[in-house]
This record gives structure tokens, sequence and C-alpha cells, in this order.
């Protein structure tokens, strides 16, 4: 991997993460298009710039990280459900990595329903983070165990669990950003452990790589929340539903026509 494509991949991850168009499955699409081969490296690389991304939430966000005990205990109870997921079908993930079709399909339907989140919970009043209690929590990490496939996108499912809990999309989307943070630490943790344990090791270039990647997609993500929580105010899901669903029919039909990405 060059420079040049790990600016390329941490820009989209940057842009990407706290939309609900799924960031991995957009890394993904990119290395494909850049004819990248996925290597073990590259599936490590694409994990751990998330984590990057996510410390953006707590610069933008830090006061309501040290506002009380029952914050980090209600994270701790939402991140809870993904934790089992994720060790119980790990190896089901990585090899869904390499999937780039089940990603288009998964793009397509998850902009279907967006089409309808609005509609579904416009009457959903509950705006503030103590009106979150741990059993709503709990439920929301029951959403986030559907987003451990790319495609499904993490911040979409977890903010449409909040707003089935009747939170508003504002605190359902801010809410889905801080439980990015155990989630993509505990992922990046255990990413680079199995790294490690297949008795594989970076390289200088490698470790330059990753904090290049990580910094790259820090400051893209930290203008992009601010960017989405502003665009899901005034407009609120609908226009990322098309989109999903305009990037994932396209890819569907160049998969049909067995068209490479890589020559797109």
């Amino acid at each position: 991997m060059s420079f040049l494509e790990a600016f390329f991949i941490a820009l989209v991850e940057g842009i990407t993460e706290f939309l609900p168009v799924s960031s991995t499955g957009h890394m993904m699409i990119v290395t494909a298009l850049m004819g990248m081969k996925v290597t073990p490296f590259v599936k490590l690389f694409t994990i751990c710039i998330q984590l990057g991304a996510i410390l953006s939430v707590v610069v933008i966000y830090f006061k309501r990280f040290f506002k009380s005990v029952n914050f980090y205990l209600k994270l701790i109870v939402a991140f809870i459900p993904a934790a089992v997921a994720g060790l119980l079908l790990g190896d089901y993930i990585d090899a869904a990595l390499e999937n780039v079709f089940g990603v288009a399909v998964a793009l397509f339907l998850g902009g279907i329903i967006l089409l309808f989140v609005d509609k579904w919970f416009q009457q959903n009043n509950l705006d503030e983070e103590k009106d979150i209690s741990y059993g709503k929590a709990f439920k929301i990490g029951l959403f986030q165990c559907i987003a451990l496939f790319p495609g499904i996108s993490r911040s979409g499912a977890t903010i449409v669990g909040g707003m089935t809990q009747k939170l508003t999309r504002k605190n359902a989307a801010e809410f889905s950003f801080f439980l990015a943070v155990p989630t993509m630490f505990a992922a990046t943790a255990k990413k680079l452990l199995d790294f490690y344990k297949d008795g594989l090791q970076l390289d200088s270039h490698e470790v330059s790589l990753l904090i290049f990647g990580n910094v790259v997609a820090f400051v893209v993500a930290m203008l992009a929340i601010k960017f989405f929580i502003s665009m899901l105010n005034k407009s609120g899901f609908t226009i990322f539903g098309w989109y999903r669903i305009v990037v994932g029919a396209i890819l569907i039909i160049l998969f049909l026509l067995h068209v490479p990405l890589s020559v797109v």
C-alpha cells in the first residue's frame, strides 16, 4: 500500500464513518476501484483507521465524556451485544471484508429502509441523553450487531435502533457517535491481536501508513460530524437512502455485467 492509496482510503473513512452509508463498505469499494489486493494488512488498515475517525467524537464532545458515571455505564451496556457477537462471528466478518457484492446488496436494501425511517419515527420526543435508560441502551446495542457485516452501516443501524426507542434523530445520532468509541477501540485491539496471532508483523512502512491513515481520518471526520448533524436535522435520512440505493444499484449492475471495479 502506498501513502496515496492510504490517503484515499482514510479520506473516505473520515467522510463516511458517521454517515448512515457504511464506511467499511465504502473503503472496500475504494480498494477495489484502485485495484488493490485485499491482504491481511489492508484489512487491518481499514479497521484501525476507523479508530482515528472515532476519536474526533471525543474531541468534539469532550465535556460529555466527563459528565457522569451513568454515561459510561450506558455505553458499556450498549457495547456488550456487539462485543459478544464480534467474538463469536469474527471469522465470518473477516471473510465478508472481501465480498464487495454483498456490500452492494446491503447498501441497496439499507437505502430502501432509510427512505421510510423519518416517517416511521416522526413522533419521537426523547431529546436528552438522560432519557436513555439501560434497557434502551442495550436494545440500541443489539442493532449495532447487525452492522458487524460490511455495507450495513454501524452509524445507520444504531441511529435507527435509537429511534425505535423514541429518541429524536439528534439524540440517537449522538449516542451512536458515543457508542462508536468503545466499539472501535475494541475492534482495533482485536484486529491487531489477531494480526500478530497469525504470525504477522508490521514493518516500519506499515506503521507509518497506520499513523498517517488515522490522522487523515481524524481530521476529515471532525468536519463530517458537524455536517451530518446539520443535514440530519434539516433533511432527515431520505438523501442518504437515495444515495445508498443509487450506489448499490450501480455496483450490482456492474457485477451482473461482470465489469471489474478496478477498471471502472
